[in-house]
């Protein structure tokens, strides 16, 4: 079977966020502890599993995302690269419509080979500075959100982008933090670089303890820099060691999010699903 490692939310190969992708050629999907055995070897951020889906249904695919350490139920960079792979090798063209743990996910393919996704926007709810906060990043919250259910997150806003590029947090305390992980942010120094504002995010709970770029967490961060800049339009800017762009369009209880991606590996995974 073909397992693919792209680069997600990037235009150029070891940047951006990778993940891997298999298109399983049976119409179920394996039992658990294959799916996890797999991620867990792979060893990235995440890595995906689609099957086909019969015709006429409300989705094309079936998809799944699992961590080194636990199944997710949302996951941008993953969707993205799924999506790229299904359209690079023909398997499918235009919309691709997948159903997952957080419902329908749309992911349009474009003439310049972006790729933009169709997710839920994340229920923002403002909450008091929980306590060792910013103990635990090494610097004080100007404000915190909750972002609901399927993300599990809390979206912290510091002080200015210098602070989020230098963070260095104690992660074991960060685990103990939130049901998922720490996302930072701040609005952009300079936008005449490019990007409207920028990101890290710190899951260790989940088995990662940086992520490159974070999809899902851009649901949650346009609603927020959009009420802040007064425009549904946006740059993210996620600034890991690796670095990637994510275009963010605001839609009410959807968000759009827009990037490319590169398959850097294509291989074949030698024991039988």
């Amino acid at each position: 079977m073909r397992i693919r490692i792209v680069d997600a939310f990037t235009d150029r190969p070891f940047s951006g966020n990778p993940a891997g992708v298999l298109l399983l050629d049976s119409d179920t999907f394996p039992d658990d502890t294959q799916l996890q055995s797999i991620a867990t070897e792979v060893n990235l951020s995440e890595t995906a599993f689609a099957h086909r889906l019969p015709l006429g249904g409300e989705a094309d695919w079936a998809l799944r995302w699992f961590t080194p350490t636990t199944e997710v139920d949302m996951c941008g960079h993953a969707t993205l690269a799924t999506a790229h792979v299904l359209h690079t090798t023909g398997a499918a063209s235009g919309t691709v419509r997948f159903t997952a743990r957080c419902g329908i996910l749309t992911a349009t393919g474009h003439p310049d080979g972006t790729v933009t996704l169709d997710f839920p926007t994340a229920p923002l709810t403002s909450e008091s500075v929980p306590a060792g906060l910013g103990g635990a990043l090494g610097a004080e919250p100007l404000s915190v959100h909750d972002t609901g259910p399927h993300i599990g997150d809390l979206v912290v806003e510091l002080a200015d982008e210098a602070t989020v590029r230098g963070l260095a947090p104690d992660l074991a305390a960060v685990a103990r933090l939130s049901r998922r992980g720490v996302v930072v942010t701040a609005a952009a120094e300079d936008p005449s670089r490019g990007y409207d504002f920028v990101s890290r995010g710190f899951f260790p709970r989940v088995g990662i303890d940086e992520d490159p770029v974070t999809g899902s967490a851009h649901t949650a961060l346009a609603p927020f820099w959009s009420a802040r800049l007064g425009r549904d339009e946006l740059t993210g800017l996620q600034a890991s060691a690796r670095s990637g762009l994510v275009r963010t369009s605001l839609r009410g209880e959807r968000t759009l999010l827009t990037g490319s991606a590169v398959t850097v590996i294509d291989g074949e995974l030698l024991t039988a699903l």
